[in-house]
């Protein structure tokens, strides 16, 4: 996981049929912000390498700033 300019980029080894690689980053999301599996999720570009996804409980900035400090930025 790492950041790229205002995007954040996850790698996951999950093959990408039958949503188990967007299974995979829903997980790797969860873990790194510390909350259960079902508050995250892709709510759009589930066939593309790119993804938009949906963090519940969270707002924005408390979602950037876990990640950054899961990062150690």
């Amino acid at each position: 996981m790492g950041l790229v300019g205002n995007t954040f980029k996850v790698c996951v080894t999950a093959s990408p049929e039958r949503g188990k690689a967007n299974a995979a980053v829903e997980s790797v999301l969860s873990h790194a912000l510390g909350i259960p599996t079902g508050w995250v999720r892709v709510v759009a570009g589930k066939t593309s390498s790119r993804k938009v996804i949906e963090v519940l409980g969270l707002d924005e900035s408390e979602v950037r700033l876990r990640l950054e400090r899961t990062l150690g930025k």
